[in-house]
């Protein structure tokens, strides 16, 4: 094996090495239950949490970036531990159960004598600058199916930003708070709204 063979094999072993060495981490935007906010009032109704939309830009496996010149930067060790989508769905969910008092609907039986509340989000923006802050733009909307199968129905927006410490842990973490937030706002809101028709949007989720 000539020199110029030998120099180029040793290259591709440190390049395959360093590759080997860099470790994958996981995310995930569910927050420990001890993390939550206490539940309000039994509520007098069933839950039913729907899909969530989340913008294709950072529905990807790997955790996305934002730049202050307005690109992305996808991280390809750092990843998400299921679908950006269904990360949010869940993290939603339990914490929506917390402050409801009440499991979601799914594979559960209805039960014919109480009203269902189903709550749909769609996700505008998903903002994650590294060091900086954690974001969230959100349309959500409350639909309420009464016994005599009336439904009525409330849209609220939120847009909630969380400083986030150095890293990609810390960035992770204010989206577990920005997503407590929106949890926040949604079930004060539903609880005042299922009691009181006339009642609006809660001011702290504008």
């Amino acid at each position: 094996m000539n020199v110029r063979a030998h120099i180029v094999l040793l290259a591709a072993a440190l390049s395959l090495g360093a590759c080997s060495s860099q470790s994958t981490h996981y995310y995930t935007l569910i927050a420990p239950q001890d993390a939550a906010s206490a539940a309000v009032a039994q509520p007098l109704f069933q839950f039913n949490m729907l899909p969530v939309s989340i913008p294709v830009q950072v529905d990807q496996p790997q955790v996305v970036l934002r730049d202050g010149d307005g690109s992305l930067a996808i991280l390809e060790s750092e990843l998400w531990g299921g679908p950006l989508g269904d990360e949010f769905h869940d993290a939603l969910t339990g914490q929506l159960e917390r402050r409801f008092g009440v499991r979601d609907l799914a594979g559960l039986p209805r039960q014919s004598d109480q009203p269902v509340l189903s709550v749909r989000t769609d996700v505008r923006r998903f903002e994650s600058v590294l060091n900086q802050y954690a974001l969230i733009d959100v349309v959500w909307n409350l639909s309420l199916s009464s016994r005599d199968n009336k439904r009525r129905n409330l849209t609220c927006s939120s847009v909630i930003r969380e400083p986030a410490g150095a890293g990609v842990k810390n960035l992770v973490l204010a989206h577990q708070r920005a997503v407590a937030n929106l949890a926040d706002a949604i079930a004060k809101t539903a609880d005042d709204w299922t009691r009181e028709p006339v009642s609006r949007c809660w001011s702290g989720a504008q």
